[in-house]
């Protein structure tokens, strides 16, 4: 078991080692910045979620994500980076820089890509197309933190599939919540 943790280590850092050497510099940095920025604190998501709710039509789309981004914070930042402690690369390798401050002390899983596709996925769920251009903005926020040298290429891939997770519990809880209060309207009409 220890063989296969290094060589997954290994891989992580050659990935990052790859992506600081090759594409890192100029314009490239200011871009991916932004990337960064917008996944602060589920920021991007938590605004689309809060424009959502404004609309009939797109209203249990936009409480599924908030549903799904509070289950990816509780699941991802409070338990899961508190119990594993993961430090981040430019923390265990000096050698990478960090091209902006990470917000906290720990790498594993990714905050940034879990809220970023647990609001997709939701998205996705009640929208398809819309979907699947908030994937493709999740997907940039994620490289995103490969790039600035925050998280190791396996803290983005468990962001990822933890963040689908949280957004199919996040979009299945409230398509039942919004089924029960139907049914209670119902009723009570009767």
């Amino acid at each position: 078991m220890e063989v296969l943790l290094d060589i997954v280590r290994s891989c992580d850092y050659d990935i990052l080692v790859a992506i600081a050497s090759r594409w890192r510099g100029g314009p490239a940095d200011t871009i991916w910045k932004f990337f960064s920025l917008i996944g602060n604190a589920g920021a991007v998501w938590i605004v689309l979620a809060i424009a959502l709710l404004c609309f009939r039509k797109t209203r249990r789309a936009g409480a599924a994500m908030l549903v799904a981004l509070l289950i990816g914070l509780l699941v991802g930042n409070v338990w899961l980076k508190e119990w594993i402690m993961r430090p981040r690369p430019f923390v265990t390798h000096p050698e990478l820089t960090a091209l902006l401050d990470p917000g906290d002390q720990w790498s594993f899983p990714s905050g940034h890509t879990l809220s970023s596709f647990a609001a997709a996925t939701t998205l996705c769920f009640f929208h398809r197309k819309s979907g699947a251009l908030a994937y493709v903005l999740a997907a940039l926020i994620a490289f995103s933190r490969l790039y600035a040298s925050v998280h190791y290429p396996t803290d983005v891939l468990a962001g990822l599939l933890i963040g689908i997770l949280c957004g199919l519990v996040g979009a299945w809880l409230t398509d039942r919540a919004d089924d029960l209060l139907h049914t209670i309207r119902l009723r009570k009409g009767s």
